[in-house]
């Protein structure tokens, strides 16, 4: 039960102790239920403070289901079956009421589980799961793209949302001091604001042939989570760490409440300034930098006193360090590159839809060639909860040294 409700309760049981006041026995009875409701609210407060100090996870139901979410789904059958070729699709469409509970809302085609752009188990196939040898999928060349790491870092995800999300917070509780005899305490009241998560659309539209659907090959069932994961999950990825806002979400980088270290000249000096700045501001839990490949190259050429290298671990004072090319630089000149030090179950990532996905055989021009149009978005967005738990190191260009100079 919230909080809320558990004081509105509260409230109604004093209401009735002052009506009572001149019935002995009616009053025992309210003071009892009131001290027993205090004790819930003591559990329910505790409870919810329990609650805003946990890392971050995934939130996806049962365990069991997401086990078999990720190795037993096929994004190829659900598309396939979708476009009314014959395939076994029996188990991707029985869970689809799971995963429209989830979101909470019937999906205008079907939805894909996140669960399938995770790592799933390694499985060996027979030789008649193998796609005829005039059609190599296995050979296929993909584009280069980033592992999305917002999730894995420790973000708090929230699902199954409908209307925007406002998330009550306190910014300051009331003073307490000592007073001497016979003195009065000062009056002090606590202050509250909120976080608030609106809805943003991302996706894209992309055309795949008839042969790919039919194909009974593992290999194109990676491909397709490839394709999928890269325009969708590492787009989230983006905006979870530097989006503009408006027709995206505003990401930590922009967001101007956060921590900032300026004017240091090496990476050791601000890495420690940055988990300083973090300690001061009693921030805990799932603490970890993040950065791109350019602040790893500095690091790797750390030396020490001996031209040894120092090791990059050393360098970021043995903090976890998570590198990604999805962390871009602010495309200034200099460009500039990202280090954000930051709790991240912090971070908020709400969710209105996963992926939900509606393939069109009928577009005239694939129709025409025998192939489908699939259309895949996601609802998604981000906050952060207090913004002090994120620290931005400014100004790492190119030329920034990872060490400080030796005397």
């Amino acid at each position: 039960m919230k909080i809320s409700d558990l004081l509105e309760q509260r409230s109604v049981l004093l209401s009735k102790m002052k009506e009572s006041v001149d019935d002995a026995d009616a009053f025992k009875t309210h003071s009892a239920d009131l001290a027993k409701l205090d004790e819930r609210i003591t559990r329910q407060k505790q409870l919810d403070a329990a609650d805003r100090q946990e890392v971050g996870t995934p939130i996806h139901g049962d365990a069991k289901l997401a086990g078999e979410l990720r190795n037993k789904f096929s994004a190829v059958r659900m598309i396939a079956s979708a476009a009314g070729l014959d395939v076994d699709a029996g188990f991707e469409r029985e869970v689809q009421p799971e995963l429209a509970k989830r979101a909470g809302k019937k999906a205008q085609g079907f939805y894909l589980p996140t669960e399938i752009f995770e790592k799933r188990v390694n499985t060996t196939s027979s030789a008649s799961d193998i796609v005829p040898v005039d059609f190599r999928p296995e050979l296929f060349i993909n584009a280069l793209s980033a592992a999305t790491v917002v999730r894995s870092l420790g973000a708090t995800v929230l699902t199954g949302l409908r209307g925007d999300v406002v998330i009550p917070r306190e910014v300051s509780s009331p003073a307490v001091g000592w007073v001497g005899e016979n003195s009065s305490l000062s009056y002090s009241d606590a202050s509250f604001d909120s976080v608030t998560l609106s809805p943003h659309h991302v996706g894209g539209l992309s055309e795949y042939t008839r042969d790919m659907l039919q194909q009974s090959s593992p290999q194109i069932e990676d491909l397709l989570r490839r394709m999928l994961a890269r325009n969708i999950a590492a787009k989230i990825d983006q905006a979870a760490i530097r989006g503009g806002g408006s027709n995206e979400p505003t990401g930590i980088l922009a967001n101007g409440s956060i921590q900032t270290v300026t004017g240091d000249t090496d990476l050791f000096t601000a890495a420690a300034d940055a988990v300083a700045l973090a300690d001061i501001a009693n921030v805990d839990a799932s603490r970890a930098f993040l950065t791109n490949n350019v602040v790893k190259k500095i690091a790797s050429k750390s030396l020490d006193g001996q031209n040894r290298p120092t090791g990059i671990s050393n360098v970021f004072g043995s903090e976890r360090v998570v590198f990604s090319n999805l962390a871009v630089n602010d495309g200034n000149s200099p460009a500039s590159n990202p280090l954000i030090y930051a709790d991240w179950s912090e971070l908020l990532l709400g969710i209105w839809s996963e992926l939900d996905v509606l393939v069109n055989p009928f577009s005239t021009s694939a129709f025409e060639k025998g192939n489908v149009i699939v259309r895949a978005l996601a609802t998604v967005s981000v906050a952060l909860r207090h913004p002090a738990a994120f620290v931005s190191v400014t100004g790492i260009t190119n030329s920034f040294a990872a060490m400080p100079a030796l005397s």
